[in-house]
């Protein structure tokens, strides 16, 4: 009951796309997951590429990646400080690229929390992209930008927003 549309706080009419979606990005509520890799505890739980295919699969529109070094140079996504298990970051980019925009065609946020090494960074980019090619903004849109796009604009399209706690 609690789940069910019955018990709903949101009004029916909006579960699907009724705005125009040409305003602004910053216009608009994204729905966004937090801790998205973790199942379970966030001290304990299990991390797994599993959580990003199911908010994806759900329309979520931004996720976290929590980005920290690991063995052989290969970032992992962990709760870090933690004992959760971890996941390549690889691993977790591959499962993205393949579920963005199945539930829908507008942008993704990857919300990346970045503490690893300079050199794993690199990698980091590098899996970026190579995995999420086109799809991936890495720069201006237009020459004349003076707001952020629309959804409309930036449709399939994935956009980063960085946080980085050193390392």
């Amino acid at each position: 009951f609690l789940m069910s549309s019955d018990n709903s706080v949101f009004a029916p009419e909006h579960t699907k796309i009724y705005q125009d979606m040409i305003h602004p990005l910053s216009h608009y509520f994204i729905d966004s997951s937090h801790n998205t890799y973790l199942l379970g505890h966030q001290l304990t739980g299990e991390s797994s590429i599993e959580g990003y295919i199911r908010v994806l699969q759900r329309g979520c529109r931004c996720v976290e990646i929590d980005c920290w070094d690991g063995p052989d140079g290969r970032p992992v996504v962990t709760h870090g400080h933690t004992w959760t298990s971890k996941i390549l970051f690889k691993d977790v980019i591959s499962a993205i690229r393949t579920y963005a925009f199945k539930a829908s065609p507008y942008p993704l946020i990857l919300s990346l929390e970045v503490h690893c090494s300079i050199e794993q960074q690199d990698n980091m980019s590098t899996i970026l992209r190579n995995q999420l090619g086109d799809y991936l903004v890495t720069g201006f849109l237009s020459e004349n930008e003076m707001a952020l796009p629309s959804p409309t604009e930036l449709m399939y399209k994935i956009l980063l927003k960085l946080e980085f706690n050193g390392s």
